[in-house]
């Protein structure tokens, strides 16, 4: 079945290619129907060729550009995605003989296209599978940008502005650890277990499991035996799916038993249970989102978990609210919608989707979702604002614009609540900044923002 598994990667990198949907729903609405008929193995075939392709797409791209008689934006996408997988295989997979990576590649090709393509392809593979090794590429001194993005696999605009924000060096470390594989980090639900006694029940299931460095509720682990959501300690609602930088930010919130928290952004409720949790099931909290089939599931969600304080509320924070809502909440999360820069290891699609205008399309919109939310915090209460962004446009700036129109915010820069080992992850202006090549999580930033009485 494994040309069946190569079949089905082709069919979702084709699919990205309209552009029209993130890997993230492809897998979700897609493929579910064909996973049926994929092994455990093919399974993992399909993630590691269509994950592998997105990642090292840059550089793949090179390489057929160079051993191709025909320019690259001249092939037909369906044909560059077969030349991509079989390159793919050919680079990076030394269990996959050469010969078995041109072979299936060129079958493919057969299914659809004229014979003379199929020469196309299968002459590419086979100049490409001899000299890759020998391929030159552009030289870092004369022109470092179109060499790291050459090289990493990243669009030059971001190898240029992280250049500008970073330096060579921790420019590579930055794209070198977002194009590893991350861990699957989870979250203990506490509610029902303890984070001791779900490393015991989990580690038969998993492989290299361990507690994180900062969070006190995480757990990482890598290669689990089943589909998450047929594990046994899911289906019993132990523990979230939740990267260790998202799970920070619940504790910069700090809810406590008895208040009313507003999830602004509650999404499927990744960082509403933790609230719960750290609620004890005590009090109020509203998720709130601008899609029912979300809310739908986050109410599922809450069920697995064994929450029973949250209420979930439609709205679109583009539109005012009812006055009924003012200075409600002792505590706001906004996790706002960003570009998703942050969250590059685990989502490598969006490197190619967003580019540099998109940072402003996003500024503009937490800007407004921040104004709008402002004034549903009581006196004395606290808004934290936070994306999966580690640019400039998404995290400082938007604070700066928020507290020049609000006097009555003013950042804590020593946020109660937050774990003591982590406290180094919040800088003098009291934001919250996570990297993948430095901290080993998700690139986050989060900052609180207390509503003081002015006289």
């Amino acid at each position: 079945m494994a040309d069946y598994a190569r079949n089905t990667a082709l069919f979702i990198l084709n699919t990205l290619d309209k552009g029209r949907k993130t890997l993230d729903r492809v897998l979700e609405e897609d493929i579910t129907d064909k996973e049926q008929y994929l092994s455990k193995r093919d399974r993992a075939l399909v993630n590691a060729l269509v994950y592998g392709v997105i990642r090292r797409r840059g550089t793949l791209d090179w390489i057929i550009d160079y051993f191709s008689n025909t320019r690259l934006n001249a092939i037909d996408s369906n044909v560059l995605n077969i030349l991509r997988l079989g390159l793919f295989q050919i680079v990076y997979l030394d269990k996959i003989p050469v010969s078995a990576a041109v072979n299936t590649s060129v079958e493919m090709a057969k299914s659809f296209t004229s014979p003379k393509v199929v020469g196309f392809v299968n002459a590419v593979l086979r100049s490409s599978a001899k000299g890759y090794k020998k391929v030159p590429f552009p030289d870092r001194n004369k022109n470092p940008v179109k060499a790291l993005s050459t090289a990493k696999s990243f669009p030059e605009w971001l190898i240029k502005r992280w250049l500008d924000c970073f330096g060579l060096k921790e420019t590579e470390a930055l794209c070198d650890a977002v194009n590893n594989i991350p861990p699957i980090t989870v979250r203990t639900n506490d509610l029902k277990i303890s984070r001791d006694d779900l490393i015991n029940k989990l580690e038969s299931d998993v492989e290299l499991i361990d507690y994180t460095s900062y969070s006190p509720d995480g757990i990482y682990f890598f290669k689990p035996k089943l589909p998450i959501p047929k594990i046994k300690a899911f289906k019993n609602g132990w523990f979230q799916v939740q990267d260790e930088a998202a799970q920070l930010v619940t504790y910069l919130l700090n809810p406590q038993p008895g208040e009313t928290i507003l999830d602004a952004c509650a999404g499927l409720g990744g960082k509403t249970g933790h609230i719960a949790q750290m609620m004890k099931n005590k009090g109020k909290i509203v998720a709130m989102d601008k899609k029912n089939e979300k809310l739908l599931r986050h109410e599922s969600e809450m069920k697995r978990l064994g929450i029973s304080i949250v209420q979930t509320c439609i709205h679109d924070l583009d539109k005012p609210f009812d006055k009924n809502y003012i200075a409600e909440f002792d505590r706001i999360l906004l996790d706002a919608p960003c570009s998703g820069l942050g969250v590059l290891r685990r989502n490598p699609d969006i490197k190619w989707l967003m580019s540099k205008k998109n940072l402003i399309y996003y500024q503009e919109k937490q800007v407004r979702f921040l104004d709008t939310l402002s004034y549903l915090v009581k006196p004395s209460g606290v808004l934290v604002y936070t994306v999966c962004s580690t640019e400039p446009e998404e995290n400082e700036e938007v604070v700066k614009v928020f507290l020049n129109k609000h006097p009555e915010f003013v950042v804590e820069k020593k946020p109660d609540g937050f774990p003591f080992n982590a406290r180094s992850l919040i800088n003098k202006n009291g934001y919250l900044k996570t990297f993948p090549h430095i901290n080993n999580m998700d690139g986050f930033f989060s900052v609180s923002l207390k509503r003081r009485k002015l006289s």
